[in-house]
């Protein structure tokens, strides 16, 4: 199929702008043919008038002094066919477009002079002058035209810009809230009651609407946030009150059981108040130079699952821990790095638990430079939260197992505020990928 000569995308500006032109040259183009037909038809009829009284005067003369004035002919050879049998009595004009020599166009007026077989008397108006007066006028106002169009083209590329400007902020302010920056704003200044202060056209109108949406998505934000971190505040006491009444059961299968409940619902009460401080802003990082791959390895060997840890330079072979963590190879990848330790740890722990748990082993923890990659071999990441990011409480496809969603949240919270990249992918052979890449 042959590519379009026109490229992919044209910008509104130059959009509007040829509409503007295309719209000045219909405009311009009607005008002149509705004034060219006017004229014409005027002349016409203005050189009709005059064969009229023409042929009147010259007839008068006739009959009195019987000779031609004015000049007036019998009978001539170029008279029009519709002109050469008038009735007696009766004046009558006809248009005869026939060019010859200098003579144009021309208007014939014709009366018999007596009876049915005198000869016929006609006057021929020629319209040569009034033309090439029509051809001039159309000729300024093709100029006029031209000039106009020129000097409107610029004012409305000019215009066309400013609003294309004013969309393109409008758009780019959209695009930074749905990114999460809820702070975002387009600069349109409305009144307590949402309306617009000054002038108002439909772009104000959606810059307004922008803002206000963020507004309402920050509240509400806001209020979720607030009854996240309220919850978690209101349940940490009673669920350490139930670690402590667990502590007092005999030991036991149940004992155990409980036991381990309470801890989970503990795990899940620390997790969401971690979050609220994260959506606060409370978090800040405590930088120390500690060595890469020996606090991933620290922080998967905590967690106490199965899994492989890798270290290597770019472009080096991997130098592998073969089996689980804390088994791995002795020599460190790289050098130190500046960063939290407990905030990577944190990151790194809540990437293999996830892996675990949503996924299928092998689970691979690959170290290489700045750059840390959690891999495993189950049925991947869904296409929702590649798409638009983890969401708290929900796990995603149900293949992909239990769990309260929140390990994900935090191990990117964590790393905004670290200043790293985490990034969530499916290898193309199957798999979630997590990389994690550090700040220089």
């Amino acid at each position: 199929m042959p590519r379009p000569w026109w490229p992919a995308r044209v910008p509104l500006r130059w959009k509007i702008a040829a509409l503007a032109a295309t719209t000045a040259c219909l405009v311009a183009l009607v005008v002149g043919v509705l004034v060219h037909l006017w004229t014409a038809r005027d002349i016409r009829d203005r050189a009709g008038m005059e064969a009229t009284n023409s042929v009147y005067s010259a007839m008068d003369v006739y009959r009195r002094t019987g000779t031609l004035a004015g000049g007036a002919e019998l009978d001539p050879a170029e008279l029009p066919a519709a002109l050469r049998h008038p009735s007696d009595g009766d004046r009558r004009v006809a248009y005869d477009g026939h060019i010859d020599g200098n003579l144009g166009p021309s208007v014939w007026g014709a009366q018999r002079v007596a009876g049915p077989r005198s000869p016929v008397l006609a006057v021929r108006i020629n319209m040569s002058p009034q033309l090439h007066d029509l051809g001039r006028l159309d000729a300024s106002m093709a100029v006029a035209s031209l000039v106009s169009l020129a000097a409107a083209l610029p004012l409305a590329v000019y215009g066309a810009g400013l609003v294309a400007r004013r969309l393109r902020r409008v758009a780019e302010t959209a695009a930074r809230i749905s990114a999460g920056d809820l702070d975002a704003r387009t600069g349109a200044r409305t009144t307590g009651g949402g309306e617009r202060a000054g002038g108002r056209d439909e772009v104000t109108d959606i810059a307004a609407t922008v803002d206000l949406m963020a507004d309402s998505l920050g509240r509400r934000l806001r209020i979720e946030r607030q009854f996240t971190a309220d919850v978690a505040h209101e349940l940490r006491t009673p669920v350490g009150g139930l670690l402590a009444a667990a502590d007092l059961l005999p030991p036991g299968e149940t004992e155990d059981l409980l036991r381990a409940r309470v801890r989970d619902l503990r795990g899940l009460v620390e997790d969401l108040l971690e979050i609220s401080r994260l959506d606060a802003g409370a978090e800040a990082p405590v930088h120390a130079r500690v060595p890469l791959a020996a606090v991933v390895r620290e922080a998967v060997a905590r967690t106490g699952l199965d899994t492989e840890v890798e270290t290597g330079e770019p472009g080096e072979p991997a130098e592998s821990g073969g089996g689980s963590a804390g088994s791995g190879v002795s020599v460190e990848a790289g050098d130190p790095v500046e960063t939290d330790p407990r905030r990577l740890e944190r990151i790194v722990g809540n990437l293999v638990v996830n892996a675990h748990r949503h996924g299928r082993t092998p689970v691979r923890v690959t170290v290489a430079g700045r750059t840390v990659v959690v891999r495993d071999h189950g049925p991947g990441f869904p296409a929702d939260l590649l798409l638009d990011g983890p969401r708290r409480f929900r796990t995603g496809a149900a293949e992909r197992g239990t769990g309260h969603g929140l390990g994900l949240t935090i191990a990117l919270g964590q790393a905004r505020v670290l200043g790293a990249e985490l990034l969530l992918d499916n290898a193309p052979d199957g798999g979630a990928v997590a990389t994690l890449r550090l700040p220089l």
